[in-house]
């Protein structure tokens, strides 16, 4: 199928894209690397009078490490963040996550913050962020606001976000001294969308954070406190497999979706948690 008409635009600034949105409000989209949001549109499972292209904006092209933190703007691809020469030492999660998602092709063309904005609950960029505590800057004509992934993440491909907002940035913490990460997920072939993905944190101290994708309409995560031993962390993950509301496709049933939360999450935590020790 193909789209239906669509006015384009190719910006230059982020300033420019806020004032277009300003202008157009929910009529308009933000394109950058277009890998989830043009399928859509040819699908005519969404529609848009305007598209407003950034991923010539060299501004919001970029990768910057400050104040533990990885910054990462709205044009910047996920390949390019993949390749980055840091990331295996300094964000070990994403290191983990990004060969994941969907394929080389894609990677190279679609955006780290594309994938945020679409909020799809099996995608694997959404579960990083939540799992690592990491926020969304929102820029629009009238002003600035960061959002912690708790609250960005509002429901099934849904946000925070207003008509007339893009994301400039996303933020991930650099990851902390003495803390292990793991993550990994089940798909029915690699590329495709996970029925079932984890990311877990586990600090020296014992302590422990899961998230959890593929399964509620959003990713989602707990905290653990220090000294659960082996029987205490089954009874966790039991609990956290029922408490969400899996859901059923022609691929994967709910019932499998909640053993996926229980194989995948113990088999994250171990291995959080062999990364942790000095």
């Amino acid at each position: 199928m193909k789209p239906a008409r669509f006015d384009y635009l190719r910006v230059a600034s982020v300033d420019e894209a806020a004032a277009a949105l300003a202008e157009h409000g929910d009529a308009a989209r933000i394109l950058a690397g277009g890998q989830s949001l043009m399928p859509m549109l040819n699908m005519r499972l969404g529609g848009a009078a305007l598209l407003i292209d950034v991923s010539r904006c060299s501004g919001l092209d970029y990768v910057r490490t400050e104040a533990g933190a990885w910054r990462i703007g709205a044009a910047t691809t996920q390949a390019a963040l993949e390749w980055h020469p840091q990331l295996r030492a300094q964000q070990p999660l994403l290191n983990e996550a990004l060969p994941h998602i969907a394929h080389f092709p894609i990677r190279n063309r679609g955006t780290v913050c594309g994938s945020i904005a679409h909020a799809d609950p099996s995608a694997e960029l959404p579960l990083a962020l939540l799992a690592l505590g990491g926020t969304a800057v929102l820029r629009s004509a009238r002003r600035q606001r960061t959002l912690s992934a708790e609250s960005f993440f509002t429901g099934m491909l849904s946000t925070a976000r207003a008509a007339d907002e893009l994301i400039e940035e996303v933020r991930f913490p650099s990851a902390e001294p003495g803390t292990g990460y793991a993550f990994d997920e089940f798909a029915l072939r690699h590329g495709d969308f996970a029925a079932c993905a984890i990311a877990a944190l586990a600090r020296r101290d014992g302590s422990l954070r899961i998230a959890v994708g593929g399964v509620a309409d959003r990713p989602l995560a707990r905290d653990y406190p220090p000294g659960l031993d082996a029987g205490a962390l089954d009874d966790a993950l039991n609990e956290l497999a029922r408490s969400l509301d899996a859901r059923d496709d022609p691929q994967v049933s709910a019932l499998q979706r909640r053993h996926l939360v229980r194989r995948l999450g113990k088999r994250c935590i171990e291995r959080a948690t062999s990364a942790a020790r000095p």
